[in-house]
């Protein structure tokens, strides 16, 4: 009886397999990380990869609602890093959601892999951050933002937007791109003044691992050159 038992769950536990691998072969894989041992795939569909599986080291997570443009420039990027210090190496996923004239949306999601399960972690809103920590005013020939006790203020004249093409304010939300420096993860907003892009800079903000969370650990501007 107990052979039987046993006979039974492993012929389930091979159907399981063959079922999860032939899954994958019916999606593209669209970017993979030796260093990491993870393969991305994905379906195209309406002109973006959507649908991901992640292939952890031999096991498949499903992500349904990611989504990623096909342009290969823009391909998914797998980071294997430690970025909150304990020693252990974290999985850091970078999707670019959308690109074009005055836009490059990127979102990141990270994950902590403990006996070889992943367990996903929360990244405080970057968009979040700058409305809670960034003052901002726009005039016809000028733009201010202040961080804290810091403010800079902008000479946009030599962009030569007329005031009537100008946003009410400057607007953080159509770049945003996330980077691993320094293992630290990176999150940069532009600034734009105008719908034909007019950036006049990017909020910097650098994340800590707090509270079970990644949260802002110091936001600051960069200007634009």
């Amino acid at each position: 009886m107990k052979k039987g038992i046993i006979l039974v769950f492993a012929i389930s536990f091979f159907v399981v397999l063959t079922q999860g691998n032939a899954m994958i072969t019916e999606y593209d894989e669209i970017t993979k990380s030796d260093k990491a041992d993870v393969s991305l795939f994905a379906k195209k569909m309406n002109g973006v990869y959507t649908d991901f599986k992640i292939d952890f080291q031999g096991s498949v997570f499903s992500r349904p609602f990611w989504i990623n443009t096909t342009e290969p420039a823009w391909h998914p990027q797998i980071i294997y890093k430690d970025i909150n210090q304990d020693g252990k190496n974290e999985l850091i996923i970078i999707l670019t959601k959308g690109t074009g004239n005055g836009i490059l949306e990127q979102e990141v999601h990270i994950f902590h892999i403990q006996k070889q399960k992943i367990n996903k972690e929360l990244v405080d809103d970057q968009i979040a951050i700058v409305l809670k920590n960034v003052k901002t005013e726009l005039l016809p020939n000028k733009a201010t933002i202040s961080i804290g006790k810091k403010k800079y203020t902008i000479d946009t004249k030599p962009l030569k937007i007329e005031p009537e093409h100008l946003f009410p304010d400057i607007y953080f939300g159509n770049l945003i791109n996330f980077e691993i420096n320094d293992n630290q993860l990176i999150a940069k907003i532009g600034g734009q003044i105008s719908p034909a892009g007019g950036s006049i800079g990017e909020v910097k903000i650098t994340y800590m691992f707090k509270h079970k969370m990644y949260q802002a650990k110091s936001v600051e501007f960069e200007p634009s050159e």
